[in-house]
């Protein structure tokens, strides 16, 4: 159970920092360093292009194996009722950050790019809707005696597939624009619901497996074969991209690639399974790395309010917003990721003082 905990904590605190280093030099990187020709920025901008699925599946990962792990029926489960208030919080949160007026109540001088970007889907949104997916999934998995990995799995295909679909309708014809933002790109959403709510239920299928296997963790067999499955699915990728360049000649990597699905989703198991293996191999990890994996939506949010500001603070991108050199980018991300961890640190501290100091008083 130990090793699965940290196994756990890896993935998290590595995707969250990744995600922080990534905003953090796409917010400083000046515009004529943004160039294929530069490996540096080439491999950065590949490694990125994983950053927001791994971030999703170890949400889906983790969100689902707390649910799972509960042995009594659904409607005593506390992940449920716990599930339904993390999507509310992440929900607000995510609106908050993109909030359009210091004012609260006055909208009168908000103008429609301001409005767009408001409703703009975040990965906060994206998150918070596909944790309320797996709990319906979860509930018509067990009112109908279904398994879990086919249900996930469904639901998986579904976002995915329905991608090539919504994608090709302008929603806000259809729909008022916040709810039109949730389906496609085209009002501004960095992360629709289509496809990548895929990426957290296809999380959610490892996460229930995890919940159910909770030793297979510790054994290599396990590791092994996630990477194998991780190895299959990057095989497809090169399999399908040839298809798809065969007939429907070339696409744009990151925007209409179907093949895309599986290298991210492979990649991203091979990562697990390097994660698993670390955490086989370790009896222990440093206290900070479970702290950031246990405070990634306070992360988050600290992180974003100081790079992109908020309606009542400006951020350092209205001041220095892709004016920086790739050194210079690289060290502000470090300092970024070394200040969400001494902030994290900090504060766990306190947390700690105050139950010591609360404690002999309750005795």
């Amino acid at each position: 159970m130990q090793r699965r905990i940290i196994f756990l904590d890896l993935m998290r605190a590595f995707a969250v920092l990744m995600m922080v280093q990534g905003h953090t030099i796409d917010t400083f990187l000046g515009e004529q360093f943004r160039t294929y020709d530069s490996w540096v920025y080439n491999a950065w901008f590949t490694i990125r292009g994983f950053t927001a699925p791994i971030f999703m599946f170890t949400s889906g990962v983790t969100f689902t194996y707390l649910l799972r792990r509960f042995p009594g029926p659904f409607q005593e489960n506390p992940r449920v009722r716990k599930g339904f208030y993390r999507f509310i919080i992440l929900i607000l949160i995510g609106y908050l950050l993109r909030y359009p007026t210091p004012r609260i109540f006055d909208f009168s001088e908000v103008s429609y790019d301001q409005w767009l970007t408001f409703f703009t889907v975040d990965s906060l949104h994206l998150i918070g809707c596909s944790i309320l997916f797996i709990i319906c999934l979860a509930y018509i998995a067990e009112k109908y005696s279904l398994s879990d990995y086919i249900v996930f799995s469904i639901g998986t295909v579904f976002f995915f597939a329905a991608f090539f679909f919504t994608n090709s309708i302008n929603w806000a014809n259809h729909f008022p624009i916040p709810f039109a933002a949730y389906l496609y790109q085209g009002t501004g959403s960095y992360f629709p619901i289509f496809p990548w709510s895929g990426y957290v239920l296809s999380g959610a299928f490892l996460g229930s497996y995890l919940a159910k296997n909770p030793e297979s963790v510790k054994q290599k067999k396990f590791i092994y074969g996630l990477f194998t499955i991780g190895l299959i699915f990057v095989s497809l990728f090169g399999l399908l991209k040839e298809v798809e360049q065969h007939y429907y000649g070339h696409k744009e990597f990151w925007s209409d690639n179907t093949a895309l699905f599986f290298l991210r989703v492979g990649i991203v198991v091979m990562l697990n399974s390097v994660m698993c293996f670390i955490a086989l191999k370790v009896k222990s990890i440093p206290v900070t790395i479970k702290q950031i994996g246990s405070n990634t939506l306070l992360v988050y949010a600290v992180h974003a309010t100081i790079l992109y500001g908020s309606a009542w603070i400006p951020g350092f991108y209205f001041y220095y917003g892709k004016t920086l050199n790739i050194p210079m980018s690289i060290v502000a991300a470090l300092l970024m990721v070394f200040l969400m961890i001494s902030m994290v640190s900090i504060l766990e501290k306190i947390k700690l003082i105050r139950r010591r100091a609360i404690a002999p008083v309750e005795a």
